[in-house]
């Protein structure tokens, strides 16, 4: 009897086609295990293809200080494998950057929003929560501007310092490098699949299949499955009523910096005391990535608007947009003389009661079910670290990466 031969067959589906999903069908793909009796299953709710919430539309930060550890030590060695094994310099833009504080004061030449999107309040995205930023202002105020980070006012400066070493942050291009996962998982024969799942089937205690929508039609199609894994996101609940996963809507922006500018690769986490005619008119605290090919992404706080019906619903507040691009452009003549590509907004998913995701086993809801939904805003830092777990969960049964039963998703109930 062959290895192959002794394989069991597998059906498995992964329902949703963002970072999450995207990983763990590459991973699953390259499992040892993985065979010719193995089939994978990617099924995407929006029309528009794959990675069309926060997984096309984040800022695409990879830290070894974001949250929490137990997935980060997986994760960020995981992604320095991938770009090298894949060429990710040039594929989805992975390079390593600095990572700064900046206070200081911005000039506005008019009245400006806050950055909140309308019909919502102000929620943090706690991007910092896991550095330790424990510097005096007197320290702080003693240091410089690096040599390099040329593209924010001097003159306007009042304290910068970095906030993490040297190698400890990187970035990629988020859409490049979700699509990028699901074409090395297609090149070993994983199905993408466009419909709304509906119904997750099971019998018995245990899953047996879906059922979803084709786009644009009524009709609906069952597949069969022997394990389904849940990377919907924020719209996850609706898939398994009452699981503890909500969303914050997050605006953001791309600027693309006039040829011939140099935007040294930095990114920075502001405190802007906004001046208008002399005057302190309000304190803001915008979020800018430099980006490869002189881009720069520039997002601001959250909001607890609504969750829509599918992630091709989600509404962009122009003024909340708008209010990011006058909030970067007060400090940065370079910012303020760019063009806006893309104004654009997504839902981030977060797990109620704390900030750790669900990564594991759903087996007090059913045998075969999975669940990695409830990222924060460190879904492209997490996805390789979550995707090597569950892989390695559905195909042996056990997690060997790491130890992460604090995310267990049986830790509720």
């Amino acid at each position: 009897m062959t290895s192959t031969d002794a394989t069991p067959s597998r059906n498995i589906i992964i329902i949703g086609a963002g970072i999450i999903g995207c990983s763990t069908a590459y991973y699953l793909s390259r499992h040892p295990l993985f065979s010719p009796s193995t089939t994978v299953h990617v099924i995407e709710a929006s029309v528009n293809g794959p990675a069309q919430g926060a997984s096309g539309k984040a800022g695409g930060l990879i830290a070894q200080w974001a949250y929490p550890k137990e997935l980060v030590d997986v994760s960020f060695a995981e992604h320095v494998k991938l770009a090298k094994k894949y060429n990710g310099k040039e594929r989805w833009g992975w390079r390593y950057v600095e990572t700064g504080s900046w206070e200081g004061r911005g000039l506005l030449g008019e009245e400006s929003g806050s950055g909140v999107g309308k019909g919502g309040k102000r929620k943090s995205l706690e991007k910092t929560l896991g550095l330790n930023c424990a510097v005096s202002q007197t320290e702080r105020k003693s240091k410089g501007l690096p040599d390099d980070l040329l593209w924010v006012r001097d003159s306007l400066t009042d304290a910068y310092s970095p906030m993490a070493a040297t190698g400890e942050t990187a970035q990629v291009f988020p859409y490049q490098f979700t699509t990028s996962m699901l074409d090395l998982a297609k090149e070993k024969g994983v199905e993408f699949v466009s419909g709304k799942v509906t119904t997750i089937k099971q019998l018995d205690g245990r899953v047996t299949g879906v059922v979803y929508v084709k786009p644009g039609t009524q009709e609906q199609v069952e597949i069969h499955a022997t394990d389904i894994i849940l990377c919907a996101g924020a719209w996850s609940p609706s898939l398994v009523p009452g699981l503890p996963v909500t969303g914050t809507r997050a605006h953001s922006i791309t600027i693309r910096a006039t040829p011939g500018t140099t935007i040294a690769p930095y990114v920075l986490f502001t405190e802007i005391s906004l001046h208008q005619a002399g005057k302190n008119v309000k304190r803001v605290t915008p979020e800018i990535y430099a980006r490869p090919n002189n881009e720069v992404y520039a997002c601001g706080p959250g909001d607890d608007s609504a969750l829509p019906e599918t992630v091709d619903d989600v509404e962009v507040d122009e003024a909340a947009c708008e209010s990011i691009r006058k909030h970067v452009s007060s400090i940065s003549k370079e910012l303020s003389e760019g063009t806006v590509e893309k104004r654009q907004a997504c839902f981030l998913p977060i797990v109620k009661y704390n900030s750790d995701p669900l990564v594991g086993a759903a087996t007090k809801i059913a045998n075969g079910l999975f669940i990695a939904a409830g990222h924060t805003c460190w879904g492209i830092c997490n996805a390789p670290g979550t995707a090597k777990a569950i892989s390695e969960l559905v195909m042996d049964g056990k997690i060997r990466c790491g130890n992460l039963k604090k995310l267990d998703p049986s830790r509720f109930s």
